[in-house]
């Protein structure tokens, strides 16, 4: 009990301390004008992060659009269909993609994906397109990992009986083991999320790291992580470091927006 209790304390003094630090900074600048405003320039009083959150979102659901599929996928192959060889190969790999520190992602993504999106776009590479996909190969380890034990969990009574009703191999694993591991699968997109969200160092490499709303997929952006941090080291004990630290209250509770939706979503197919 006393162990159980230690990550829900741990949390409650993380919101503790945010909401303590941030909120009056919060409402000395306006929370109107910190969450809608278009400008940021602390050192000229201005402090509106509305470009920031729509960076995070884009960055967020780029890396969902090319990671989820790839990584359920992924999943289901590896359950169902790798042949046993192949496996004892992939299954190692694919941990070892989970234990790369982020920041050889981001120089990974910084050397050779934005080359290649300068080539193909004309542009520095350095935007949404080419964060969302560098998010979407970090969060591959964890959708994939967690959906292929939520596929493995399932009953295998469920896949006889479709194949006794006359489906084929194929149908009987995405029309009826698939639907079954919902739940894990689920959850393996959330952590994923959450993952890709709270990604600072790697993206901000590669994002743009520029504070104005994004034109398009190839336009630069800063994301809310990446604001922090760049921006925390040089920050004073006033309203600008008030700020930052009320951007992370903002980043909390988008993140549990985040959870609650999938939980409803979730809750809602059950």
């Amino acid at each position: 009990m006393l162990s159980a209790t230690v990550s829900i304390l741990a949390v409650v003094l993380i919101c503790c301390f945010l909401f303590d630090q941030g909120l009056p900074a919060m409402v000395e600048i306006g929370i109107s004008d910190f969450i809608t405003g278009t400008l940021w320039k602390p050192l000229e009083g201005h402090f509106g992060i509305f470009p920031m959150i729509i960076g995070s979102i884009y960055v967020t659901a780029g890396s969902i659009i090319f990671g989820v599929p790839i990584g359920l996928l992924c999943a289901v192959f590896m359950a169902k269909f790798c042949p046993q060889r192949l496996y004892r190969v992939m299954k190692p790999a694919i941990d070892l993609l989970a234990g790369i520190p982020s920041i050889v992602y981001g120089f990974f993504a910084l050397m050779v994906i934005v080359p290649v999106m300068q080539d193909l776009t004309g542009t520095s590479g350095k935007g949404i397109l080419t964060a969302s996909i560098m998010l979407g190969i970090m969060i591959l380890p964890t959708i994939i990992s967690v959906s292929e034990s939520a596929i493995r969990a399932v009953p295998e009574s469920y896949y006889e009986g479709s194949l006794a009703l006359g489906a084929t191999h194929e149908r009987s694993v995405f029309a009826a083991t698939l639907p079954a591991a919902k739940s894990g699968i689920m959850a393996g997109v959330i952590l994923g999320v959450g993952r890709a969200i709270g990604e600072t160092m790697a993206v901000s490499m590669v994002a743009g790291n520029q504070a104005v709303i994004p034109q398009s997929i190839t336009s630069g952006v800063r994301t809310m992580t990446a604001n922090i941090i760049l921006e925390m080291g040089y920050a004073g004990e006033g309203l600008h470091r008030g700020a930052l630290i009320a951007t992370a209250v903002v980043l909390f509770v988008f993140i549990l927006i985040i959870n609650i939706s999938f939980s409803l979503l979730k809750r809602r197919g059950e």
